[in-house]
């Protein structure tokens, strides 16, 4: 292209993309106007008018308005500026398209009716602050009426929702229906006679007892030790495998243990069996039971939403390390 030379309306038009009438608009609303204009009224342009019109054009197809670009192209602000605010305006575009398309897809999968359209909206685009209050709201009445263990209390609250700052549809799908959720008060009555039931009935007293959690808390960096072997394909049968498997059946072994009893022994048949038991959860963990109560439920949701599924606990690896330790150490 000649530094020199001037274009006519009909080329500038095929060299920058543009029509012929968008050129003349952009001449006509002072974006770009003509380098030239014969006395015959032909407007002509020079190759830094064509390379602004390929600008303007540009920034168009980014959305940009025309008073923005006048003011790129006077020096008033600059395209990284220019781009900063059009990506911050995109980035609530795409929030607001992934908000909408999870209702509809939510709409689709369960034919909401006109009222429950408009509540997924409301809930779609509720802040943190008002998705936490929904949450803190939904455990203080699950726990209300009766006395749960305070420590359970605070596990429950921990595992919370918390939806990121660009959610995938996926995640915005599963808070409309964990908002849904925890919404309902049939559920919420649901979910205290379910936790109530579990912490009251049966082993429950037991198994949510003081000594108890506290066994259950010591039990965290023993199980994190044998994933950490396990992710680090560290022999079963190694020295820092039968370390696992002592720590282990240390552990469990003096969760019964009393100062008038000293719990179960510690026997090459004891290991034997509760490497058979690890074995039957590696085998339930493959196929866990799909969500029954309100707060498998909850659980599930929770971790769709927040996007970490827990680390599976390699049971088979611990097995064999519980096996091998049975044997006489060489």
């Amino acid at each position: 292209m000649d530094m020199n030379e001037l274009y006519a309306i009909g080329d500038v038009a095929r060299r920058t993309g543009l029509s012929v009438s968008a050129v003349r608009y952009y001449a006509d609303a002072g974006v770009v106007t003509p380098s030239v204009c014969t006395p015959a009224g032909h407007r002509m342009y020079d190759v830094s008018a064509v390379a602004r019109l390929e600008l303007v054009r540009t920034l168009r197809e980014l959305d940009a308005g025309l008073d923005e670009i006048r003011r790129v192209l006077a020096g008033e602000a600059t395209l990284r500026e220019l781009a900063t605010t059009h990506l911050a305006l995109l980035t609530r575009q795409e929030a607001r398209l992934r908000s909408r398309r999870a209702v509809l897809s939510v709409i689709l999968r369960q034919n909401s009716t006109a009222e429950q359209v408009t509540l997924m909206h409301k809930l779609a685009g509720m802040s943190d602050e008002e998705r936490d209050r929904l949450i803190d709201e939904f455990w203080t009445e699950v726990s209300a009426g009766w006395d749960p263990p305070e420590r359970m209390v605070e596990w429950w609250r921990a595992a919370r929702p918390e939806l990121p700052e660009h959610p995938t549809a996926a995640q915005m799908e599963a808070w409309i229906e964990l908002a849904e959720l925890v919404r309902d008060p049939e559920v919420r009555q649901a979910a205290r006679r379910e936790l109530y039931e579990a912490c009251t009935t049966g082993a429950g007293p037991l198994m949510t007892s003081s000594p108890m959690l506290d066994s259950l808390e010591a039990a965290t960096p023993i199980a994190q030790a044998v994933m950490d072997a396990a992710r680090e394909q560290v022999p079963p049968d190694s020295p820092r495998g039968r370390e696992n498997a002592d720590r282990w059946i240390g552990w469990l072994t003096g969760i019964f243990a009393t100062p008038d009893s000293p719990g179960m022994a510690d026997t090459p048949e004891f290991r034997i069996e509760t490497a058979d038991h690890m074995l039957d959860g590696a085998e339930w963990d493959r196929t866990p039971p799909e969500p029954q109560g309100p707060f498998d439920q909850y659980m599930a949701l929770v971790t769709v939403v927040n996007d970490a599924p827990p680390e599976r606990f390699p049971y088979e690896w611990l097995a064999a390390a519980l096996r091998a330790s049975a044997l006489p150490a060489r």
